[in-house]
């Protein structure tokens, strides 16, 4: 018999497209930083509110078809407040703060997203039509709920259960803008962490309530001493109890969240892992029913490596994306993928004074990088990524400093330094928490290349910075930085593009590009 090498080769191609199409998703579904995940199901298209605190615009809202691979699609506000913290002024800021837990919900043909701030002290409560294209209404009311579950009832009442280790109900009005009159907030669980021993550090928190079959389930997380992040799920005959609860899962440290079913009938726990630098990053857990409890885990009470669902995609360009900064008519000015840190100043920035670039203009003097506003940012990825861009500096003036970093209070920066008459390269670490610069490099030319890589590998936590006179070859600058999840900050690093001024306000630096990739570069 003759075998023909083509054909043998055809078949292995075959065979391995075949392969591709079958592979499973993996767990985490998202390894990036969407922290407080909440999740509806409207017909066969899912959507997601997640969290990013002091950034702008805010509750980022993400979209899927699968549960396993998302876009972004658009945010609930564009400025929650614009007060000193989240402008950045008088020396404020609103790190770690601004907006936390968000909740998503639909409800009779309106989509409702609400949440809380420490920031502005208030419940503030979201809603449109069209969660991808809006427009939202948004109300606020007093006080600020703390990780709270909106709630839509069959009877046509409207709640929310929020709190910490003790969980309490309060009753909104029809149309979720407030608390209702003349109601006060009862409590539904005193002690809500009991089912996870009497050892805890974290009280149980991040409510998430829903109804099925008539009874009410509300999951929470917990934190044993010693132990790991505990999920928690209390039910009831009655919305105000009594409730009787369970640990459904202690694997990991993958919890707070909820419930999600697919349009097939099966169900999933959409959770999330603390993972590092990175940031805390999805998980989808399978469920089963038995008695009437949700049961999680595959095998019961473990998170599995991999799961029946559609095969993980790239994250770019869905949640990150490379930017060439060239706009066609009627494009947005930023893609969605973009965050500022803190409210920007939009006097200040522009793609369109120099076409096809990105100009960052200074307005103020600033003491430090984390209090300079206009920063631009986008998360990192894992397992690793890198982030490259070209920058014009001719029109730094002396003092301005730009270029590129990885934004956390341990941040670390590349960029562009400017002094009478002179420019250098400059990389500043700040892993001690204060800025340390590690190396300097005279400049002779006016456009300059830079790039960070970051390994999170194994939580290896290492950031690799890099400069280049043409864009082809690549050499390393200062030292490495590990990178620490701080809590002061409480997000991911986030890639960051950034000019601000140390001696008078005017300069401006140009980005031709943001490149990032999910592969090291070197």
């Amino acid at each position: 018999m003759k075998i023909y090498p083509l054909l043998l080769v055809g078949a292995a191609l075959v065979g391995a497209a075949a392969r591709a199409q079958t592979l499973p998703a993996h767990n985490p579904v998202v390894h990036a930083d969407v922290p407080d995940l909440s999740i509806i199901r409207v017909g066969k298209t899912y959507y997601m509110s997640s969290t990013t605190m002091h950034m702008s615009p805010g509750v980022p809202l993400m979209k899927s078809t699968d549960l396993v691979n998302w876009k972004l699609v658009g945010y609930a506000y564009d400025t929650l407040s614009g007060n000193d913290a989240m402008t950045l002024a008088n020396g404020r800021s609103t790190y770690g703060r601004g907006s936390w837990a968000s909740s998503l919900r639909y409800h009779q043909g309106t989509y409702y997203v609400s949440t809380f701030a420490q920031t502005t002290g208030k419940t503030h409560v979201y809603s449109t039509k069209n969660i991808e294209k809006g427009p939202w209404k948004a109300v606020s009311f007093r006080p600020s709920l703390h990780d709270h579950s909106l709630f839509f009832d069959d009877d046509g009442r409207v709640y929310m259960v929020y709190g910490a280790g003790k969980i309490q109900l309060a009753e909104l009005t029809a149309d979720a803008s407030g608390l209702k009159p003349g109601t006060t907030s009862q409590v539904i669980i005193e002690n809500a962490s009991a089912p996870a021993g009497p050892n805890l550090g974290l009280p149980a928190e991040g409510s998430q309530l829903f109804k099925l079959n008539g009874k009410y389930y509300l999951f929470n997380i917990t934190w044993p001493k010693g132990g790991m992040r505990t999920v928690v799920v209390h039910r009831a005959d009655k919305i105000g109890g009594p409730y009787e609860g369970r640990v459904v899962l202690q694997d990991l440290g993958v919890a707070q969240g909820g419930l999600i079913d697919t349009p097939d009938g099966k169900w999933y726990a959409y959770l999330f892992r603390d993972f590092g630098a990175v940031g805390r990053i999805p998980y989808l857990v399978p469920v089963q029913w038995e008695g009437g409890w949700p049961v999680l885990g595959s095998p019961a009470g473990k998170v599995p490596e991999t799961l029946p669902l559609p095969a993980n995609k790239s994250l770019i360009p869905g949640i990150v994306a490379s930017d060439e900064f060239t706009r066609r008519a009627g494009e947005p000015a930023l893609p969605l993928v973009w965050q500022w840190n803190h409210n920007p100043d939009n006097r200040l920035w522009s793609v369109a004074k120099r076409p096809g670039y990105l100009r960052l203009t200074t307005g103020r003097v600033d003491t430090s990088f984390l209090l300079a506003r206009n920063t631009l940012t986008q998360r990192t990825i894992g397992p690793v990524c890198a982030g490259i861009t070209a920058l014009d500096v001719s029109h730094l003036q002396p003092g301005d400093f730009a270029g590129l970093g990885v934004l956390q209070r341990r941040y670390g920066l590349v960029g562009v330094q400017a002094s009478p008459g002179a420019k250098a390269i400059v990389m500043v670490s700040a892993e001690s928490e204060k800025p340390v610069e590690l190396q300097r490099l005279p400049l002779s030319q006016d456009k300059v290349y830079l790039k960070i890589e970051c390994d999170f590998r194994d939580r290896k936590d290492v950031a690799t910075f890099f400069y280049s006179l043409d864009g082809n070859t690549w050499q390393p600058v200062g030292k490495p930085l590990k990178m620490a999840y701080t809590l002061p900050h409480f997000m991911g690093y986030r890639l960051a593009l950034f000019n601000y001024a140390t001696q008078a306000a005017g300069g401006y630096a140009d980005f031709d590009y943001f490149r990032i990739t999910d592969k090291l570069t070197k």
